[in-house]
């Protein structure tokens, strides 16, 4: 399809003219319809798991930062032979920062929201496949109508390729 411009009405509404009742066409919204609800819902669940993680590692990275600063540590180390070597503070390396904080809460809410997205998505196509499978006379119905879809758009793609034309459009 080339860029920028929309397909035809006519292969927009292709399906229509292939035995699909008006009760198979509502399943198939439906069907879009719960698969786009199910991914938004897994995104958001996603991505307020993962900032509530983020900020569970923050406090507890802090509580930790803290509590090493409390303890008392050697300065020096002595070994065998009587030298003496000093050892340094690593205080100010291992110090939580508001670039350490970013970078949590970034990581974690992307993976929160790809993890959440991603079984939103299994969740809501298995949902709406078990939707449309549930009537085989339906089913048969929608199967027949995207095969003759596909035939048909390939069909287009064929003649274009006949014709000589550089870019294949879908518009037919």
């Amino acid at each position: 399809m080339s860029k920028g411009k929309p397909p035809s009405r006519e292969l927009q509404w292709k399906l229509t003219d292939i035995s699909l009742t008006e009760s198979d066409r509502q399943k198939l919204k439906s069907a879009a319809s719960t698969v786009s609800t199910a991914t938004m819902i897994g995104t958001l669940a996603g991505l307020s798991l993962g900032a509530y993680f983020a900020f569970k590692v923050r406090s507890n990275r802090r509580k930790m930062f803290q509590a090493f600063r409390a303890t008392e540590k050697p300065t020096h180390v002595r070994f065998a032979s009587g030298r003496e070597e000093a050892i340094p503070d690593i205080s100010p390396l291992v110090k939580p920062s508001t670039f350490g904080d970013f970078l949590t809460y970034t990581l974690f809410a992307s993976g929160g929201v790809l993890l959440g997205g991603e079984t939103g998505l299994l969740i809501g196509g298995a949902t709406a496949k078990r939707s449309i499978t549930s009537d085989p006379e339906t089913k048969q119905r929608i199967e027949n109508a995207f095969r003759s879809f596909r035939a048909d758009v390939l069909r287009k793609q064929i003649e274009q390729l006949e014709g000589g034309k550089n870019q294949l459009e879908l518009s037919l």
